[in-house]
């Protein structure tokens, strides 16, 4: 529970400084004199609630009772359901079937990206473990 709430406190502030990242990035080069208190309330509850969900999500994969595949299809539905029902609702992502399909395959090339360089890091880093186990 502990680093449950640990992750949640980084993951809403993390959420925070994206969205004002994003707001001085869209005023300095966007040529913003002026925002919409609505629209930018929304797309940081949105980006507030997206680096909650991205670093809560990983626990998944620190339950061993699980398998590496259910941990992986566990934290993937848990990431790409909530996202979309976000994403569409506030509009990041129109609401039509093209945008949503191509907003879901490019999800999909990302998380196994991301999920591969995890992985490949992961068994670097327990190899070399192993190696200096042997050593000793």
């Amino acid at each position: 529970m502990k680093t449950f709430l640990f992750r949640s406190m980084i993951g809403i502030f993390f959420g925070a400084f994206i969205s004002i990242v994003i707001t001085f990035l869209a005023i300095y080069f966007g040529g913003y004199e002026t925002l919409d208190s609505g629209v930018f309330m929304k797309n940081s509850a949105g980006a507030i609630f997206c680096g909650w969900l991205f670093t809560v999500s990983p626990l998944y994969f620190e339950n061993h009772n699980l398998t590496l595949p259910q941990q992986t299809g566990l934290h993937f539905f848990t990431t790409i359901i909530p996202y979309f029902i976000l994403a569409t609702s506030i509009g990041w992502i129109p609401f039509n079937v093209k945008s949503v399909l191509f907003g879901i395959g490019l999800f999909i090339i990302i998380y196994a990206i991301i999920w591969t360089c995890f992985y490949l890091y992961f068994k670097n880093l327990l190899k070399k473990l192993n190696d200096e186990l042997k050593h000793i």
